[in-house]
């Protein structure tokens, strides 16, 4: 009896296994809106902000600003694959999240810093976006070229005052025009993939 009572304190002290997660990193334009958009994708654990491209001594909004760092401002997903694919996170990111037919820009943000960019995690993330990418082209889904690119980088996390950017300052102005129609999308597009 002692031996069972020791057996099962021990396993109820064990922690329970963790969730799979996954990880992607994706840039496309000002990463407020990037943020926003996929807070609200169900199977989304968290979404940060940060730049992904250039060098870890560079990652500073500062400099990254200057348009000469090489980075883009990115968003890093983490998410449960037993919830959400990695290709439905490409869908919503081609679809709503952003204009992938915009060079080095998004919008009212120009600039290299804010261009259409997959930062493939591993290789089976890296032939999905490129498959993902040439059947957007062939669709002709868009009247322009796909100017998403296929990027190799590091994540860097960015400042405080830019997590969570959308979430603390609802009434931005920018927020207004440029996101909250973004989330509005999702909603409307891809109820089944949507969270409040």
């Amino acid at each position: 009896m002692k031996r069972l009572a020791l057996i099962a304190a021990a396993l109820a002290a064990t922690p329970a296994a963790a969730a799979p997660r996954e990880t992607a990193v994706l840039a496309g334009g000002c990463f407020w809106g990037m943020e926003a958009v996929f807070e609200h994708v169900k199977g989304v654990k968290e979404v940060v902000s940060g730049y992904a491209g250039g060098s870890a001594a560079d990652a500073k909004y500062s400099r990254v600003s200057g348009e000469r760092t090489g980075h883009a401002e990115a968003v890093r997903i983490t998410y449960d694959p037993r919830q959400i694919s990695y290709g439905e996170l490409l869908k919503v990111y081609f679809t709503v999240a952003h204009d992938p037919t915009q060079v080095n820009r998004q919008g009212p943000d120009v600039g290299p810093s804010y261009r259409s960019a997959i930062f493939p995690q591993n290789g089976a993330q890296a032939r999905a976006a490129r498959a993902f990418i040439d059947r957007m082209a062939a669709s002709r889904a868009y009247k322009k070229p796909i100017a998403t690119k296929i990027e190799r980088g590091g994540f860097h996390l960015a400042e405080s005052e830019h997590q969570d950017f959308a979430r603390r300052n609802p009434m931005h102005p920018y927020i207004l025009v440029n996101d909250r129609p973004k989330v509005a999308a999702l909603k409307s597009r891809y109820p089944n993939l949507f969270k409040a």
